[in-house]
């Protein structure tokens, strides 16, 4: 059977977040580069891996898979034992599992889209020779703005997202961040004390040092 590959680019959100998580269990794995400036995702025979045109697509012996969200989850079951804890200490608490789960749609539905528009105009415009519109720039921190108060709150009473226990919840927030640092919406985290604690507690993790490697 073959090993875990991963077909992706490096500088993918969501191709990190894949990685975060094998990093995260310690486990051997091969990254395949995919040109995604040269439009490799939308060809063939990548297409026949993820029909979506985007990365990442994942193999684990005769497991076929896309959408990396729900290949973070299947590497944290399938490998529960392995490095580090992805789910809530006791994952078959069906409360705990259920607030990790909200806090995964949180980060999917509230967090990503004003976040990765920030990241779009201020980094990846910037890769391929674009100018950054400072009015969308704006108009977006100003969304994350509202989305980032709530966590603000939720990190007064808890260390992590879902709790007291780093979960996927708090992974797959970690890419993202990561390229927000760079530019200056890092003030919408800086600025807000819990908030930035948590930032710089789960971007130091011995994982996400390794994907920014």
């Amino acid at each position: 059977m073959a090993g875990i590959k991963v077909f992706g680019h490096a500088a993918s959100t969501s191709t990190r977040k894949v990685l975060l998580a094998l990093y995260e269990k310690n486990l051997d794995f091969e990254l395949v580069h995919v040109d995604i400036l040269d439009g490799e995702h939308k060809k063939e025979p990548f297409l026949s891996r993820n029909p979506f045109g985007k990365v990442p697509a994942f193999e684990d012996g005769d497991l076929k898979m896309f959408e990396s969200r729900a290949i973070t989850q299947y590497i944290a079951h399938r490998y529960a034992e392995e490095g580090s804890n992805l789910l809530p200490a006791d994952p078959k608490n069906t409360v705990d599992y259920a607030i990790m789960a909200n806090g995964m749609e949180v980060e999917a539905h509230q967090f990503d889209p004003p976040a990765s528009k920030l990241a779009w105009e201020q980094v990846f415009k910037l890769m391929y020779g674009l100018t950054t519109d400072e009015a969308v720039v704006a108009e977006e921190e100003a969304k994350l703005a509202k989305v980032l108060d709530i966590y603000e709150g939720r990190l007064n009473a808890f260390k992590y997202c879902a709790g007291d226990t780093f979960t996927l919840t708090d992974l797959h927030h970690i890419p993202m961040i990561q390229y927000l640092l760079q530019t200056p919406s890092k003030k919408l985290f800086s600025e807000r004390p819990h908030l930035n604690e948590w930032v710089a507690d789960i971007t130091s993790r011995p994982a996400s040092q390794k994907v920014l490697d």
